[in-house]
């Protein structure tokens, strides 16, 4: 599968504006440059005129001007290993490549060489779910990580002691790196497959379901997630701006989901509910 490399001249402040709208065009990978952003598409969910529909709806806020090309497979690892630096979360996790040398050590370290997958640590969601699964309690709890891109929060539940893990993803290129990242971390009780809610091949009830996407994804899937959660588990989400979380709680109450903790990061919102017995 052959990606776009989306090159955006854009003020810093707006960038989280536009990985946010981007994510719901299925851009897949992020990163922030001295211009502004890079992103990157598949090349069959690429379109101009969504880009400048894009562009009219924040022109009084801010110009965006961009470039694009075709980026191959192999450049990929190239691509972030420029750009890719270890990210420390709470002083008790690093997440490192590979290729990075430490000199200190911490309780947790995940092992992510990504592709074209999202979740390297770096981005404000990524980072504020694995903030979350430290002050949570995952020994012997079964976990679904849906959308789980590189497989960095599937990997932290295993590192935390849960005793079952499904990885689901709608993407190949996220399904290869999961099972890449997963095998990298000696990783022994994460399932991975490709799916989603609905097709995936999934148990009748987890104990904590993790799901950083986006928005509209979110809260279609609520039910879902209803569904597959015992009483009394927990389902942690993130994916979406802060302007946006009061929609997702009040769709949330409608499934029997209380919010009872939540973290904000550069404008962007996690939120652990707990499902309460009807």
């Amino acid at each position: 599968m052959e990606y776009i490399e989306l090159k955006i001249e854009v003020a810093t402040e707006y960038a989280d504006i536009l990985v946010a709208e981007l994510a719901d065009l299925h851009y897949e990978g992020f990163v922030e440059t001295e211009q502004g952003l890079d992103a990157y598409v598949p090349v069959d969910h690429f379109s101009d005129t969504d880009l400048q529909e894009l562009g009219k709806k924040y022109q009084e806020l801010f110009e965006m001007n961009y470039t694009s090309q075709t980026l191959e497979k192999q450049n990929w690892n190239e691509t972030w290993e420029k750009n890719y630096d270890p990210v420390i979360v709470g002083d008790q996790c690093i997440v490192r490549a590979t290729f990075h040398q430490i000199q200190q050590n911490y309780p947790y370290e995940i092992l992510i060489n990504p592709k074209m997958s999202f979740g390297t640590g770096h981005h404000a969601t990524t980072t504020m779910m694995i903030a979350h699964q430290l002050e949570m309690d995952f020994e012997n709890k079964t976990v679904l990580d849906m959308g789980c891109g590189t497989g960095i929060l599937a990997i932290m539940a295993e590192k935390l002691q849960a005793t079952n893990i499904d990885a689901v993803d709608i993407d190949d290129w996220s399904v290869e790196n999961t099972i890449e990242n997963v095998a990298l971390n000696e990783c022994k009780k994460i399932q991975v497959q490709k799916g989603t809610v609905e097709t995936a091949k999934l148990a009748d009830t987890y104990d904590i379901i993790l799901a950083n996407i986006n928005r509209n994804v979110l809260i279609n899937d609520l039910p879902f997630y209803n569904q597959h959660l015992v009483n009394d588990g927990f389902l942690v989400m993130s994916g979406f701006y802060d302007v946006d979380a009061e929609l997702i709680e009040t769709t949330a109450r409608k499934y029997n989901l209380d919010t009872i903790n939540h973290k904000t990061q550069d404008n962007w919102y996690s939120i652990i509910f707990k499902k309460h017995s009807i």
